[in-house]
């Protein structure tokens, strides 16, 4: 049954797992004609959780690391409750800059057939940059800590998800899998719909920060839930089916992509609230 995650769906190897049979043994299948038995693709090595968590570590590392050089080099938007425009210009000019490159190395990793860790460490780079000037952003606007709780909140919702998938024995279908990624392409088209808008002055108010807005984050947090759903869904299948150790890049990625989504969405609801 091939994906119908955009992530995982360009890898041959997903998609060649998820079409074998498998059989009792660690779910592991039998190695194809030719291929010595621990090997898949001539690969030296097969993905483990270990493998996956190693290459997430390393991919939110270099998110975090990017986004405090940024955050440290925008320096005070607001000094003695007065805007320092040049600051503030960094912080609007690196927020757009980090989430145009970001977008696109997103769109180049998720229909890229072999996965480059290179591209997803680029990737993340980006994605830091992009986090570190919007936080900064947040930060001089609402404060209070509402970027740590951000932060908290971000891997308190990935705990709480990784402990349901496991106690309840969450299975995916192909229903849930058909809406998700309708509702995560659905998301990133009104916003680009709404950034287009924009600029002709009409506002939609659907990532603003009124009630529409806050619905929207809402919503935009439980489909990051269940897009982790899915990121642990594949992981568990393709640890299964002893998929090459390359793979972990990609499952690294779509982790990544995951937790930023559920991040942005959480840092908006906070600020809706204070705003309040």
């Amino acid at each position: 049954m091939k994906s119908s995650n955009p992530v995982f769906n360009r890898s041959e190897e997903f998609n060649r797992a998820s079409s074998n049979q498998t059989y009792a043994g660690g779910g592991q299948t039998y190695p194809g004609y030719g291929e010595a038995p621990g090997q898949v693709d001539g690969s030296g090595g097969r993905m483990t959780v270990d493998s996956v968590v190693q290459k997430t570590a390393i991919s939110l590392a270099v998110v975090f690391a990017t986004a405090f050089a940024t955050w440290w080099w925008i320096g005070d938007i607001i000094d003695v409750n007065t805007v320092d425009q040049d600051a503030w210009g960094r912080a609007l000019t690196l927020s757009m800059v980090g989430a145009g490159l970001a977008f696109g190395l997103s769109l180049a990793n998720s229909f890229k057939k072999v996965i480059s860790p290179a591209l997803v460490l680029a990737f993340a780079a980006a994605e830091g940059v992009a986090l570190g000037a919007i936080s900064k952003v947040f930060d001089a606007q609402f404060g209070d800590g509402i970027v740590t709780q951000a932060v908290l909140g971000t891997f308190a919702a990935f705990a709480g998800t990784l402990a349901a998938y496991k106690f309840f024995d969450i299975k995916v279908g192909n229903k849930f899998r058909t809406f998700v990624i309708a509702g995560m392409f659905g998301m990133v088209g009104l916003g680009l719909l709404s950034l287009v808008l924009s600029f002709f002055g009409i506002n939609t108010g659907l990532f603003g920060f009124g009630a529409l807005g806050l619905i929207m984050a809402i919503a935009g947090l439980v489909l990051g839930v269940f897009m982790l759903i899915l990121d642990f869904d594949f992981v568990e299948n393709g640890v299964a089916a002893g998929l090459p150790d390359r793979e972990s890049w990609r499952a690294a990625f779509g982790l990544t992509v995951s937790l930023v989504w559920i991040y942005t969405n959480l840092l908006r609801i906070l600020a809706i609230i204070r705003g309040d």
